[in-house]
């Protein structure tokens, strides 16, 4: 496998392993149970997401100084270090999907489950349900989390970029 399909392969994997799509909600939750559930889930939502954005920042610092080492070995180490911190977070930001904080579990694509992707159809009913206030929660949260994965991807890139052999 040479270099350019390892990365297309890694990048997918990443943004597979991060990309949530919402499973709709019982119908069986009460609208007041629906709204006391969302105030909680932003604050855990919020409380998860400084975990994550100090692990960005962790992972920025390790990156300033893989670009400062010009020991190989040292390098290597702090690039397993990335690593390992990267993985860390999108584990974390994989369980804020999962544990129903947004409102979704775990469905992927046919590829990873066996069944079809959702799609608005399977979801217009949950969306049509929610409270303004509701909605104003999701937006805030979706639009949180979208700028991590954004975040998550750029150190992937750069990742992939420092693994590669100087030019000469």
């Amino acid at each position: 496998m040479n270099k350019k399909q390892f990365f297309v392969a890694m990048f997918s994997a990443g943004v597979l392993s991060i990309t949530p799509v919402l499973a709709q909600q019982s119908k069986s939750a009460t609208k007041g149970a629906q709204s006391q559930q969302q105030q909680s889930n932003v604050a855990e939502f919020d409380k998860q997401m400084a975990q994550v954005q100090e692990n960005m920042r962790k992972m920025q610092e390790q990156m300033d100084k893989i670009r400062q080492t010009q020991d190989p070995q040292e390098r290597q180490k702090l690039l397993q270090d990335h690593w390992t911190t990267m993985q860390a977070t999108m584990a974390m930001m994989h369980e804020m999907w999962g544990a129903g904080m947004m409102g979704g579990g775990h469905m992927m694509g046919r590829g990873m489950t066996g069944g079809p992707m959702m799609g608005w159809g399977q979801m217009g009913g949950y969306y049509s349900k929610l409270t303004p206030e509701q909605m104003k929660q999701r937006q805030y949260m979706m639009d949180q989390y979208m700028g991590m994965q954004q975040m998550m991807m750029n150190n992937m890139m750069q990742h992939q970029y420092m693994m590669m052999p100087p030019a000469r």
